[in-house]
């Protein structure tokens, strides 16, 4: 509508005739994108989307006219912009004693959906039984994924079936079925054309349910979550294609979306030079002439070259025979045609990079960056890739030094400013991130700034009344609605993740304070939790640790207990949460204050706040955790 409209000389004269224009940039502010998604909803009976167009009164900002895309000129049975333009002027004009009573009415259900129903009982695992069961009536067996065309890769919903599976291994049930609805779909979107099999990283979603075709735009928020799942996937499984995908990804994100100060980038267009896709379709012909006689037929037959075109009389690259079958098939060694393809993949990359790129948005958004951040630091431990942690920690450097400003987090960076005071999102997906990093490397630094953000979460965005986060902060401009944002969209909800960090934090340093917020948030959001299980995954993390507390490791000790922490990472156990603290340190926060340094490697086990008694020998530390994490590596 940018283009088409807002830039159309007559379109704009009448806009500036009639109203006052606004364009909102959704990034920035999802505040303001959350309420009016939400008033769309109740205006129309459907679902919102983006663009987003509202006229709003200015006595109340409240639409009394919603919609989302309009053409220039009439088609498919909807009006043009140009004429909506007409009629809402007239409307104002005449029925404005409607307009005010229909807002009044809005606002009032706006408030009342913002009003959860809080546990009466006692919280169970019931929601958690639930929302498996309905991701398993959603699954695709055929292609994978959850629900039809346009699929979504889910990352959110992933992570809980992984989780789940944990969950029942350690009780001796493991979900094998659940497992497999797992890797299966990570398998088939990984083959699919949702991944860039030159670049690495995935596109934001795919327009079939094959996965074969996506909207080309490359999000930072969908690749942070994605290559988390990924490395947990090869743990569980050791499938080679999990550790490569993980490995290309997070090599994409700093290759391609890491700014020379630091922070993350936002997103890569999906157009290049007006067309959508440009950038990473090809033609056969050119492909093989940029490759040798031997190297062709190998990428031909994997990556569809010898099928019709897929995309407008081009090919967009997904695995057609994967490598292993193509081995078999042709009788030679699959090292041999790695190779190959490795070569063919190197030379098609080179080309392209010289291409017009898409764009990039260079804004450098927090939320998005500590999910990055969490996503590096998980690989970075589980793939043994210390330069990811070196990003990772580089990214909290960034936003400490730029975007913590006198005690106050901001949301959102560029050209040298930062500005907009940052969200409930912000504040938790960067201590998500911490905690994930710190996992991985110990760092006083990054335990200080958890810390400082969770003492921020608590004082500017908790329920004091009915418990919770608000999306906002208390001081926070007056916009129509203050909303509690519980269930997830295109990112985890902020409120489920504060819930879980808060957890994980106070069981680890034995905070009360985090865990009653923790508590009290669950509570305040479990009318929701229990009506709409899958739609609330991130608070499904905190219930999930709520009812079996995490188990702390924290080793003590210099050399060898560097290796006890290398081992600890091998397998998966995702309630878990593994420190290796240097012996050096000697001002720990907390109950980590009690963790003294011995002469040699010493181990601390907690589930909860009950602790086991030091722990000297890795022999014995492995049987211990073995014996409450039965978790088979594949």
């Amino acid at each position: 509508m940018a283009h088409e409209s807002f830039e159309d000389e007559a379109t704009a004269a009448l806009m500036n005739k009639h109203f006052i224009n606004i364009k909102v940039d959704r990034e920035e502010r999802p505040d303001v994108d959350k309420i009016y998604q939400l008033a769309h909803q109740l205006l129309t009976g459907r679902g919102g989307g983006w663009p987003l167009t509202l006229f709003l009164t200015p006595e109340d900002q409240a639409p009394f006219f919603a919609g989302t895309y309009f053409p220039p000129e009439p088609r498919y049975g909807m009006p043009c912009f140009a004429d909506i333009l007409h009629r809402i002027a007239g409307a104002y004009r005449e029925q404005h004693q409607e307009i005010r009573s229909q807002n009044a009415a809005l606002i009032e259900g706006l408030r009342n959906l913002g009003t959860q129903q809080q546990a009466s009982g006692a919280i169970s695992e019931a929601p958690l039984i639930e929302a498996r069961r309905q991701l398993g009536q959603a699954f695709d067996s055929h292609f994978g994924g959850f629900g039809a065309a346009p699929k979504f890769p889910h990352p959110v919903h992933i992570e809980f079936l992984l989780r789940r599976y944990a969950a029942g291994a350690m009780a001796g049930t493991p979900d094998a079925e659940g497992l497999e609805m797992a890797l299966f779909t990570l398998r088939r979107m990984a083959r699919g054309g949702i991944y860039d099999h030159l670049g690495g990283g995935f596109c934001r979603y795919s327009v079939d349910e094959r996965w074969t075709i996506p909207h080309f735009e490359k999000m930072l928020y969908d690749n942070g979550p994605l290559l988390a799942v990924y490395s947990w996937a090869w743990q569980l499984s050791r499938d080679p294609l999990f550790k490569k995908t993980a490995l290309e990804t997070a090599e994409w994100t700093l290759r391609e979306m890491q700014s020379p100060e630091g922070g993350f980038y936002s997103s890569l267009d999906a157009d290049s030079e007006g067309h959508e896709g440009r950038f990473y379709v090809w033609d056969a012909k050119e492909i093989q002439s940029l490759l040798s006689a031997e190297e062709y037929p190998v990428l031909a037959r994997c990556l569809g070259l010898d099928q019709a075109p897929n995309f407008e009389g081009q090919w967009h690259l997904c695995v057609s025979v994967p490598l292993e079958a193509l081995a078999k098939e042709w009788g030679k060694p699959l090292a041999d045609l790695e190779r190959l393809y490795a070569e063919s993949r190197k030379k098609l990359l080179a080309v392209r990079t010289r291409r017009v790129w898409p764009g990039r948005d260079e804004k450098v958004l927090t939320a998005w960056n500590g999910l990055m951040i969490k996503g590096l630091a998980v690989a970075g431990r589980v793939l043994g890739q210390p330069d990811f942690l070196d990003a990772a920690q580089r990214a909290v450097d960034f936003i400490r030094a730029r975007m913590w400003q006198d005690g106050r987090l901001r949301a959102t960076y560029k050209d040298g400013r930062a500005h907009l005071n940052a969200y409930l999102d912000d504040h938790a997906f960067v201590i998500e991130g911490l905690l994930a990093l710190l996992e991985a490397r110990w760092h006083d630094g990054n335990m200080r700034f958890a810390i400082e953000l969770a003492e921020a979460l608590l004082a500017r965005f908790e329920d004091p009344a009915q418990g919770g986060f608000f999306f906002t902060s208390h001081d926070h401009e007056a916009l129509l609605l203050r909303s509690k944002s519980l269930a997830d969209d295109a990112l985890p909800s902020g409120a489920g993740i504060a819930a879980y960090a808060l957890g994980r934090l106070g069981h680890l340093l034995g905070e009360s304070r985090y865990l009653d917020a923790r508590d009290r948030g669950l509570r305040s959001a479990w009318g929701a939790v229990e009506r709409y299980p899958t739609a609330h995954n991130a608070l499904l993390l905190a219930l999930e640790e709520y009812l079996a507390p995490p188990i702390s490791v924290v080793i003590r000790g210099d050399k060898p207990a560097e290796n006890w922490h290398r081992r600890c990472a091998q397998r998966y156990a995702p309630q878990r949460l593994a420190l290796a603290i240097p012996s050096t340190v000697t001002e720990l926060p907390g109950l980590l204050a009690r963790r003294e340094a011995h002469d040699s490697a010493v181990a601390y086990l907690c589930e909860g706040q009950q602790c086991r008694p030091p722990i000297k020998r890795f022999e014995e530390l492995d049987r211990v955790l073995c014996g409450s994490e039965a978790i088979s590596s594949g």
